[in-house]
């Protein structure tokens, strides 16, 4: 009768703390490159696009660690859609196409996914957004824009950072 029991409460207690476990895991995510909506695009000369270019691919990368290390996240490699993430970009803005992100999470296989772009008025004033969706639903989980002063990479890095303190700041939309 002792062993029932303490096989019935070692049970139990593992059952118990197996599912806090789980509601502790941090959801998956897919968080395609950043994309840059710029008002001056007609005005750049080649370098001011290599320049852009780089700083997307930096805060992208930025972005996608902080939210790594933070445990907020676990973040998908994008290697696995790559081609179809290249194509909804080339076709697409991807922060206004109707729900096409989630073919991204869905072909990778997350239960969310991170649209993030910039939007550059002039090289004074930026923002950067970015919008969190459940996959399975598309319902926005997160949406917010940090404003930049500047265009340089610091300026970015930094916008980029307080976009991951305010969603590390919104548990609901991270669990």
């Amino acid at each position: 009768m002792t062993h029932r029991l303490c096989a019935s409460l070692a049970m139990a207690l593992f059952i118990v703390t197996s599912g806090a476990l789980a509601q502790d895991a941090p959801q998956s995510i897919a968080v395609p490159d950043c994309t840059l909506i710029d008002d001056n695009a007609a005005y750049n000369d080649a370098q001011t696009d290599r320049d852009q270019a780089a700083r997307l691919a930096m805060v992208s990368g930025a972005l996608r660690d902080d939210l790594r290390e933070r445990a907020l996240f676990r973040v998908a490699d994008n290697a696995g859609a790559r081609d179809l993430i290249a194509s909804l970009q080339r076709a697409q803005d991807m922060s206004a196409c109707n729900g096409c992100e989630l073919r991204v999470a869905k072909q990778l296989g997350t239960s969310r996914v991170g649209v993030c772009w910039v939007q550059k008025i002039s090289n004074l004033i930026l923002n950067i957004n970015l919008r969190v969706e459940d996959a399975a639903t598309g319902k926005t989980l997160f949406q917010r824009s940090v404003d930049m002063r500047g265009n340089t990479d610091q300026s970015w890095r930094r916008a980029a950072k307080a976009l991951a303190d305010l969603l590390a700041d919104d548990p609901s939309a991270t669990r």
